[in-house]
C-alpha cells in the first residue's frame, strides 16, 4: 500500500503569548484563568470569527491562530493590541493581560485539526521576539500587505530563527504606540526596585535589589554597577525592565562599588563569590536561573560549580574565564597598566575625558546622553582606589580549569565586534563548556544598548533558553 502524503497547504499563522504568565499564575491562578477566559471570550473569538480565522490550538498561556489571508492575520493581530490596550488602562500588574504577537505566511502540515512546519515555528519565533504590546512580521507578510493595509512598519532587518537555516527578514508593525504604552505604563517599568542590605562572613555590608516576580533570575554583580542609578539609566534600563517582565529579577552592588560598602579590606575573587552565595541565601532562593555579564561570568562559573544543585541555567554575556593579564600578550599588559595609572589619578575629576576612555571602549556606538551616563556613572559608583583595587582582580581572573565541570545548562553570547572583551574569549568558554549553546552577536558595544542590532536577538535568546518548567 503506498505511504500517505501529508497534507499541505499555504496559510497566514499568527501566534500569541500572554507576557509574564507563569508569574500571573503564581500570584493569584484563580483569577488568572479567569481573566485568560475573558480575553478569549471578549477579545480573542470574536474577532477571529471576523476576520475570517481559526484558533487551531491554545498552549496555556498561548494562541495559534490561522488565516487565509495575511491581511486579516495583520489587522486582527493589530485590532487586538489596540484592545488589549484601552482594557489594560490603569490595571494593575496582576491584572493586566498583554500579549505578544508573531505573524508569518507560511507552508505548513495538516494533521487532523493542527497544523505544524516551518511556516508555525517561525511565527512562534516572531512573537518570542516582540516585546509586549507589540506585533512582528515576516517579510513575506510584509511583501503581502503592505499596499492593502493602512499601517506604517519598522524594518528590523535579516533575524536568525532557530531551526531555520535562512535568516528571516522581521518588520515590527508600527501601531500609533498606545499599545506600547500602555505596557510599559506599568509593570516592571514603572515598578519601585525593592532595595535591601546583606551582610557577607567578613562582615562587609552588601546591597541588593528585587523587582518583579516568578521564578528567581539572579543578575552577578559586574565592574561599575549601581542599583539606583542602573534601574533609571539609558544604557542597563531596557535590560533590566525586560528581564524583570517574566522573573523575580536580583540584582546586587560589588563590594567597594555602589550601595554597598566602599571601605572593605577584602576585594579578592573569593569574596566576589561568598558575596554572590551571601545574597542568594538573603533573598532564600533554593534554585534560579543565573545571569552574568563580564566579569561576573568568571564568579558565575565558579559559584555553579561550587552550587550545581541551585542554578537551573546559566547565561554568560560578553565575559571570560581568564583576565587580560592572564591572556600572555605584554602589549596588553602595558596597555592595562596604563589605563590604572589614569584610574588613579583621573577618575574622581568632575573632567570626564578620563572616563571617556573607558566608556569609549565599553559602548563606542552610544549616544552623546548614554556616553555621558555612563562618564558620570563610573564617578559615581566607586573612588578612585577601589576602581583600581578591582580591576586588578579582574586582570587576574582564572577559572578556565572550572569549565569542564560546569554541570549546568549554559548559553554563551557575545558580540562579533566588541573591544572591551574579544569574541574568541566568548568563544572559548563556551568551547570548554560540556554542552553549553555559542551564540555571536552582532554589534561593537561590550554592554547591548537598546537600539542596537544585538538586543532583539539577545532578548529572544535569553527568554527561548529560560523557558521551561523550571526558568520561566
Amino acid at each position: 500500500m503506498a505511504e500517505e502524503r501529508a497534507q499541505r497547504r499555504l496559510a497566514a499563522i499568527m501566534a500569541a503569548d500572554v507576557v509574564g504568565y507563569s508569574r500571573l499564575m503564581h500570584e493569584d491562578e484563580a483569577g488568572t484563568l479567569a481573566r485568560l477566559k475573558a480575553l478569549r471570550d471578549d477579545v480573542l473569538d470574536p474577532r477571529v470569527a471576523e476576520f475570517h480565522g481559526r484558533v487551531v490550538k491554545t498552549t496555556g498561556d498561548g494562541f495559534l491562530v490561522e488565516f487565509a489571508s495575511a491581511v486579516d492575520a495583520v489587522q486582527l493581530a493589530v485590532d487586538v493590541q489596540s484592545t488589549l490596550a484601552e482594557r489594560n488602562a490603569g490595571v494593575a500588574d496582576d491584572h493586566r493581560m498583554d500579549l505578544r504577537i508573531g505573524v508569518n505566511v507560511g507552508d505548513v502540515i495538516v494533521e487532523g485539526d493542527d497544523i505544524f512546519g516551518d511556516g508555525v515555528n517561525v511565527a512562534a519565533r516572531l512573537e518570542a521576539m516582540a516585546e509586549p504590546g507589540r506585533v512582528y512580521v515576516s517579510g513575506t507578510v510584509f511583501d503581502q500587505v503592505k499596499d492593502k493595509v493602512d499601517l506604517a512598519f519598522d524594518d528590523l532587518g535579516l533575524r536568525e530563527i532557530k531551526n531555520i537555516p535562512e535568516p528571516v527578514r522581521t518588520y515590527r508593525v508600527a501601531i500609533d504606540g498606545a499599545a506600547v504604552a500602555a505596557a510599559s505604563a506599568t509593570g516592571p517599568s514603572a515598578a519601585q526596585q525593592d532595595i535591601r542590605f546583606c551582610t557577607a562572613p567578613d562582615g562587609v555590608g552588601i546591597a541588593y535589589a528585587t523587582v518583579g516576580s516568578g521564578f528567581p533570575l539572579v543578575k552577578t554583580a559586574n565592574w561599575l554597577n549601581h542599583l539606583e542609578y542602573d534601574w533609571r539609566s539609558p544604557v542597563w534600563r531596557h535590560l533590566l525592565v525586560e528581564l524583570a517582565r517574566d522573573h523575580m529579577l536580583v540584582r546586587y552592588d560589588e563590594r567597594g562599588n555602589g550601595l554597598s560598602d566602599w571601605d572593605v579590606e577584602d576585594i579578592s575573587f573569593e569574596a566576589f563569590v561568598r558575596d554572590l552565595e551571601t545574597v542568594v541565601d538573603a533573598i532564600g532562593a533554593e534554585r534560579f536561573a543565573l545571569l552574568a555579564i563580564s566579569q561576573g561570568c568568571a564568579v558565575a562559573i565558579d559559584y555553579v560549580v561550587r552550587h550545581p544543585e541551585r542554578v537551573t541555567h546559566l547565561i554568560l554575556y560578553g565575559g571570560f574565564a581568564r583576565g587580560r593579564l592572564r591572556r600572555g600578550s605584554a602589549t596588553q599588559a602595558e596597555e592595562e597598566e596604563a589605563l590604572l595609572t589614569l584610574m588613579r589619578h583621573g577618575w574622581g575629576q568632575e573632567n570626564p575625558a578620563f572616563r571617556q576612555i573607558f566608556t569609549s571602549r565599553f559602548i563606542p556606538d552610544a549616544s552623546l546622553e548614554q556616553m555621558r551616563w555612563f562618564n558620570d556613572l563610573q564617578r559615581m559608583t566607586t573612588s578612585p582606589e577601589n576602581a583600581v583595587r578591582l580591576r586588578r582582580v579582574f586582570d587576574e581572573i582564572e577559572v578556565e580549569e572550572l569549565l569542564p565541570l560546569v554541570s549546568v545548562p549554559t548559553l554563551v553570547l557575545h558580540c562579533r565586534d566588541e573591544a572591551a572583551v574579544p569574541m574568541e574569549e566568548g568563544r572559548r568558554m563556551a568551547a570548554r563548556i560540556p554542552g553549553a549553546r555559542f551564540v555571536a552577536l552582532e554589534g561593537r558595544n561590550h554592554l547591548i544598548l537598546e537600539d542596537d542590532p544585538a538586543w532583539p536577538r539577545f532578548l529572544e535568546e535569553v527568554r527561548s533558553f529560560l523557558a521551561g518548567p523550571e526558568g520561566s
